[in-house]
């Protein structure tokens, strides 16, 4: 197996184990609505579930629609994913990294959907003044740092030389 599996299947398993012990281990210890502080003032579990998505995006929309729109866009989603990991060179790390983290919080909360019909949601930051992030989950954490580091890789990433360029320029002198 290349590095570059090897790394995605690793961070795509531990995410996606992570992610649903996680849930299943809140709706054990919580009942919906219930809250529980670990760092009194900024950092809460509270257990609530989102039919919605980001920030609760179309919370209120029929079931058949969120349904299809949201299984619709995890499973396009995951086929993006996959063809973006089969593009890159077996020997790369941190990017497949960064896929694989993705596509566990997309799987991570596409199970939930199918499961329990919305998403299970249960970190709770309290910020400065009173504001309190939306209530997230290890998926969405998942999402978001992989989202980030391959946001980095791709901008420090170096550009491959263009070998014709190269070529004509040393033709033209």
């Amino acid at each position: 197996m290349t590095p570059k599996y090897a790394w995605f299947g690793a961070a795509f398993i531990i995410g996606l184990i992570a992610d649903q012990v996680s849930k299943y281990w809140i709706i054990d210890r919580l009942r919906y609505g219930e809250r529980e502080w670990v760092i009194p003032g900024f950092f809460e579990l509270t257990h609530v579930r989102n039919p919605g998505g980001i920030f609760s995006f179309l919370a209120d929309g029929s079931v058949e629609l969120r349904m299809t729109l949201f299984v619709g866009a995890a499973l396009l989603a995951i086929v993006l994913l996959l063809l973006f990991l089969f593009r890159h060179a077996p020997e790369e790390r941190l990017l497949p990294m960064a896929l694989g983290m993705i596509l566990a919080g997309a799987v991570g909360n596409l199970a939930d959907r199918l499961i329990h019909g919305e998403v299970i949601d249960f970190l709770n930051v309290h910020l400065f003044g009173g504001y309190v992030w939306p209530t997230f989950n290890v998926a969405d954490s998942l999402i978001v740092v992989g989202t980030g580091i391959l946001m980095i890789e791709m901008f420090l990433a170096e550009e491959p030389e263009d070998s014709d360029s190269e070529d004509s320029r040393r033709d033209s002198v």
